[in-house]
């Protein structure tokens, strides 16, 4: 083929990877007492909230009969351990600890800091919410707490400090969790905020020169003369993309504030436990900078899992471990559904398949389904009137399960060798506020979809990938790094790229990349901005026409409505759009130092993205898993070899020769038929 000719001249040596520390083998942190190697846990969230101790006791015993090994606690729950301010309550919590701790069952203590009580919102109505209009809201759903606020801050620190001081040496304990879904909050927008706002700002840019430039006021006669003449910007728009950036930056920061705040109390009273909290760093809402954070504030990757698809559940799971070498936990975990009953074998299905992504546990949300408020339709393993239901059958399926698969390699240790590069900021910088920015017509894929688009065939080839902020790791652990749609790609990050790929790395970097700059402006020097020499290109023109690409002998249509015209210097062509006239280049490759840089003119999509990482592979020793349907994921582990079906119809997947289930039992010669939403793990017979 053409296109592996000419990536086989282009091929340098790969520059040596430096081996990573070793690690104790009974735990990734060198504790024998924290969660390790060979070992699972399935589980569950239990709030005991509302729960006689009758009904407790009731409880307990149904999780120890299903085999379950942990149990979430605590989260949601503040006014439950402080009903006045200053007033606490732990007798009925006790209780519930010694029934569990009596059951062989380990706890993940979750510092409830969010939502704060109706008592602190009334003693201390700066814990509000002010929306985008002025208006101080009421806190009529979880989490409308103003988490910026002193007041919250002191109060929710008193409150993890004296449950955390209670409970530190209590034998159940495992390990602990700050708050619940991170990220998941809302921002506020009163004159308090605005304050803290430009103190921000102050520490950020120094001058109101420097912030001046920053966010190009000289634009729209915005110009600001003094720091009191600051206004916060609007979430929802309008506004211009650069102050809309530093808003998000703004509330990110706070939210690593509450996590420092929490992270301070560990250390002083359980300095000898690793966190477990539930992070939902990409919410919507507000979102903080987890993946250049999390060495601050946790030991594992943790999250609620709600997948719909195994892309997306893929991705999620790859983006909370980041560059871990870690286990990830996954602290919810889908039983029923809001307003469903749920679906035999969904729940199962998903447990194994954060096993393919290098998880360790999974804990059901929730044990009981609740009785009142916002998700009393939301089923959990036990129905409203205490009736075990068939879901909490499956669950302990699955903990049985866990617990065969822990003695035989699991979790799983990850090693990826490619990397997708990620970042909070250029999140934000390609989903702008509106409705008047320009951007948001520019921006013909968001990151999100561009980052789906590179991982999709690599999540179906089932290749290990990392999700990772590229300041925050040590690249030379990679052999490929994938920059889908990185559009705002910083100074400190495109000096990595350009170090990476001179010291023998190889990038993919694909259309409406390295735009804007730090600030979020665009940059006034060609583009991509500075990586031209890196690339070998420069591109300015682009327009809003579907391409073909003919790559090799494929012909692919895309999928979007963008391309941009590459004009390159030293970079050769692979690819040519075979639609447009003159056929101008699709992909392009450059050699810089003892890398190359591969430039693709259309934003990332599964379909292109496919055949041209299948060209990389053998050259950069990245080796594709086991062969599998569409539909279906496995990795090797130990010698076996774990599939999943995550389709609702029976597969059959071709094995070689013949094979034994492990958790079936049955026998598989050359080929392995599994059910709709089925799991095996297959090991060679004797």
């Amino acid at each position: 083929m053409k296109l592996k000719k000419t990536l086989l001249a282009c091929a340098l040596a790969l520059a040596t990877l430096q081996p990573t520390l070793a690690q104790d083998a009974k735990s990734p942190q060198g504790r024998p007492d924290w969660p390790g190697a060979g070992q699972l846990f399935a589980g569950v969230n239990y709030q005991p909230v509302d729960r006689t101790l009758a009904q407790v006791k009731y409880d307990v015993a149904l999780m120890k009969q299903s085999g379950f090994k942990v149990v979430r606690m605590g989260d949601l729950a503040w006014d439950y351990f402080e009903p006045e301010d200053g007033r606490f309550d732990f007798k009925h919590f006790d209780a519930v600890m010694a029934e569990v701790h009596a059951a062989g069952i380990k706890v993940i203590l979750d510092i409830p800091g969010a939502p704060a009580p109706m008592w602190l919102h009334h003693k201390y109505p700066g814990v509000d919410i002010v929306n985008q209009a002025g208006t101080r809201l009421a806190p009529a759903e979880r989490y409308m707490d103003n988490t910026a606020d002193p007041d919250y801050r002191r109060l929710a620190t008193r409150m993890a400090d004296t449950l955390v001081k209670r409970y530190a040496k209590h034998p159940a304990v495992l390990a602990l969790g700050y708050d619940n879904e991170i990220g998941n909050g809302f921002m506020s927008y009163s004159e308090a905020d605005r304050k803290r706002f430009v103190e921000w700002l102050k520490k950020r840019y120094g001058s109101i020169e420097t912030l001046n430039k920053a966010w190009a006021t000289q634009r729209w006669s915005r110009r600001i003369g003094r720091w009191d003449e600051v206004r916060l910007p609007l979430a929802d728009g309008p506004g211009p993309a650069e102050r809309y950036l530093d808003l998000r930056r703004f509330w990110s920061d706070m939210t690593l504030a509450t996590l420092a705040d929490r992270e301070a109390v560990r250390r002083k009273h359980t300095p000898d436990k690793p966190v477990l909290s539930n992070y939902w760093d990409w919410s919507g809402r507000k979102g903080f900078d987890y993946l250049g954070s999390y060495r601050d504030h946790t030991t594992f990757g943790a999250m609620g899992y709600y997948a719909g698809d195994a892309v997306s559940g893929g991705w999620q799971a790859a983006l909370i471990k980041g560059g871990m070498t870690v286990p990830t936990w996954f602290n919810e975990f889908t039983a029923g559904g809001p307003g469903s009953y749920g679906s035999k074998g969904w729940s199962r299905m998903w447990s194994h398949f954060v096993l393919l992504m290098g998880g360790q546990a999974a804990l059901a949300w929730t044990f009981n389904s609740h009785l009142g408020g916002e998700e009393q339709a939301l089923w959990g393993l036990i129905d409203h009137d205490d009736r075990p239901s068939w879901r909490l059958a499956e669950w302990a399926r699955i903990a049985g399960d866990y617990a065969k698969l822990e003695k035989l390699g699991f979790p799983r240790k990850v090693e990826p060798k490619v990397a997708i590069a990620y970042s909070f900021d250029n999140v934000h910088a390609t989903s702008p506020n509106g409705p008047s920015n320009t951007v948001r017509q520019y921006i013909k894929a968001p990151y999100i979809n561009q980052a789906h688009g590179a991982f999709e065939p690599l999540l179906k080839d089932n290749i290990d990938v990392a999700v990772i902020k590229l300041t925050y790791e040590d690249l030379s652990r990679y052999r490929l790094i994938i920059l889908p749609g990185m559009y705002l790609l910083d100074k400190a990050a495109t000096e990595a790229v350009r170090k990476f790929v001179a010291e023998g790395g190889t990038v993919v970097m694909t259309a409406q990349s390295a735009k804007v700059d730090d600030n979020n402006q665009w940059h006034a020097t060609p583009k991509p901005a500075g990586l031209t020499d890196v690339f070998g290109l420069r591109t300015n023109e682009f327009y809003d026409w579907i391409g073909t690409v003919k790559l090799g002998d494929e012909e692919i249509k895309s999928t979007v409505n963008h391309f941009e015209v590459l004009e390159p210097s030293t970079a050769q062509v692979l690819a040519r759009f075979s639609n447009f006239d003159r056929q101008p280049p699709a992909i392009t490759v450059n050699s810089f130092g003892k890398g190359r840089a591969i430039y693709v003119a259309t934003t990332a999509q599964a379909p292109i993205m496919k055949p041209l990482l299948r060209q990389l592979y053998a050259e950069l020793g990245i080796a594709p898993g086991p062969k599998t349907p569409d539909g279906v994921y496995a990795r090797a582990v130990d010698g076996r070899v774990l599939y999943v079906n995550t389709n609702w119809t029976p597969v059959d997947v071709p094995i070689s020769g013949a094979m034994q289930g492990v958790l079936g039992g049955q026998r598989w010669d050359k080929t392995l038929k599994l059910e709709a939403l089925g799991v095996e793990l297959l090991e060679p017979l004797n």
